[in-house]
């Protein structure tokens, strides 16, 4: 695993401490990482959206598209 040194002003430093020791982050670090894995997520699911917005009128949505979907969801495909 790679290291990366950060610098923090000191209020931004007692956040994250006081995030660590209120939640199940192990260190600092773990909780860096976290929210890298967020922001990551939402940059996908960003882009995703303005891909399927890009992509053109959508299809009209009835009960059985829904049904559609439950079943798939359910897994019945």
């Amino acid at each position: 695993m790679a290291t990366m040194n950060i610098s923090l002003p000191d209020e931004l430093r007692a956040f994250a401490d006081e995030q660590v020791a209120a939640h199940v982050y192990a260190s600092s670090s773990e909780y860096v990482r976290e929210l890298i894995r967020r922001d990551r997520d939402d940059v996908r699911l960003r882009e995703a959206v303005i891909a399927g917005l890009r992509s053109g009128d959508g299809s009209e949505i009835d009960p059985a598209y829904i049904d559609r979907l439950r079943a798939r969801a359910a897994g019945d495909r």
